[in-house]
């Protein structure tokens, strides 16, 4: 009985697939977490000392040929630290929501719920502050490569590869015996050919385009944008930028990478961009125009990418509003939004007023009315003036 063949590669990762991986993302987030130490002045020393619990689902899917991250946990660890003067200082952290919606998508930013079990003292306080202002970031940087790492760990367990070299090892030439034990081989075997390049496959794209006006000099936006030391405010997360064309750059903790084609400050800067993620095509860069428009009392922030690949205009247009526009709005820029119509006033509006039309002649008629009305009170008057009783 023949086996059958086995299905082409891009049939076989057409269809859903599904592996359920949260122990290892349990272990994951206990080695990576505990690996985090912030120092601030001096000698303290913040860490987080224990990943307590991980609750919640952590999969990974394909659909498509297209491998993608599941997973919402609630994480909650416990911080230490030591002060300047050597006070240990403990206490609790609880993220609530620690998602592929807020990791990838940014939908909704971080909640951090702190605790502080050591009695409080001014060493204590200052260990505390320092935790709860410069933990987050470093936890969010490595929240970001958590779906990187569920991908590289087990996407091969449910993609079908088309290289042969992962299916099955070459067996060996074939020999015949020539009687004295010797082995003569039945063919030369024919001389290498060299492989065919294969060609990069096209990719549909298309444009998405993203705008937001705010209260702020078309300066201070475009530092906002470039400068290596204020990136950070508002992406939350560590970046890597040199403002220079032809350098690369790294931002959102290595969510996004690319390289700086043209800056002219302040008014526009052209970069390429692409999206460190499963359902970002591989070596695929698109191209992010920024411009920055100055009016009179706010500028106008102009985002259009080119070569977004299709099917992803909405997962990236939300990434831009969530990331660039919230970003900018998180730490205090004011947005403008366009200004509603003019409403229309009551007078504009009010029905005109109907003209009356009435018969004619119906002026004559009130007339006589009236004239009737006297006749017949002189008539019930004059006897009265007429009789003997009449006053004299």
């Amino acid at each position: 009985m023949s086996v059958p063949a086995p299905l082409p590669p891009t049939t076989a990762n057409w269809h859903w697939k599904n592996k359920n991986v949260t122990p290892w993302g349990r272990e994951w987030f206990e080695r990576e977490l505990t690996s985090i130490n912030i120092t601030g002045e001096g000698s303290e020393v913040v860490t987080i000392s224990k990943v307590t619990d991980v609750d919640g689902d952590i999969e990974l899917g394909q659909r498509k040929s297209k491998l993608i991250t599941i997973f919402d946990c609630k994480v909650s660890c416990a911080w230490s630290g030591t002060a300047s003067d050597g006070t240990e200082v403990k206490g609790t952290l609880i993220i609530p929501e620690v998602s592929h919606e807020i990791v990838l998508d940014g939908l909704s930013d971080y909640a951090y719920n702190w605790t502080l079990t050591t009695a409080s003292s001014p060493e204590v306080e200052s260990i505390f502050t320092l935790a709860k202002s410069r933990l987050p970031a470093a936890l969010e940087t490595k929240f970001a490569e958590f779906a990187v790492a569920i991908v590289d760990t087990h996407g091969k367990d449910l993609t079908v590869s088309a290289d042969p070299s992962r299916s099955g090892t070459p067996a060996p030439a074939a020999s015949t015996s020539n009687g004295t034990g010797a082995s003569v081989p039945t063919a030369a075997a024919p001389a290498p050919q060299p492989a065919e390049k294969k060609k990069k496959s096209n990719i549909n794209t298309t444009s998405i385009t993203v705008e937001g006006s705010f209260m702020a000099a078309a300066d201070d936006l475009f530092g906002l944008l470039t400068d290596e030391k204020r990136i950070p405010m508002w992406s939350r997360a560590p970046v890597q930028s040199a403002a220079k064309a032809d350098t690369e750059y790294v931002m959102f903790g290595g969510g996004v990478k690319g390289r700086f084609i043209s800056l002219t400050p302040p008014s526009g800067i052209v970069q390429t961009w692409a999206l460190q993620s499963p359902t970002w095509p591989s070596g695929h860069h698109a191209t992010l125009t920024t411009t920055i428009d100055q009016g009179r009392d706010s500028s106008t922030v102009t985002f259009v990418m080119d070569g977004v690949p299709v099917g992803m205009e909405d997962e990236i247009k939300r990434n831009i509003e969530g990331y660039y526009i919230h970003g900018f709005k998180s730490i205090g820029y004011v947005q403008l939004y366009p200004s509603p119509p003019p409403y229309i006033t009551t007078s504009q509006t009010r029905a005109p007023r109907k003209t009356v039309n009435r018969p004619a002649g119906s002026e004559s008629y009130v007339i006589a009315l009236t004239l009737a009305a006297l006749v017949l009170l002189a008539a019930f008057a004059l006897p009265y003036f007429t009789s003997p009783s009449a006053p004299k």
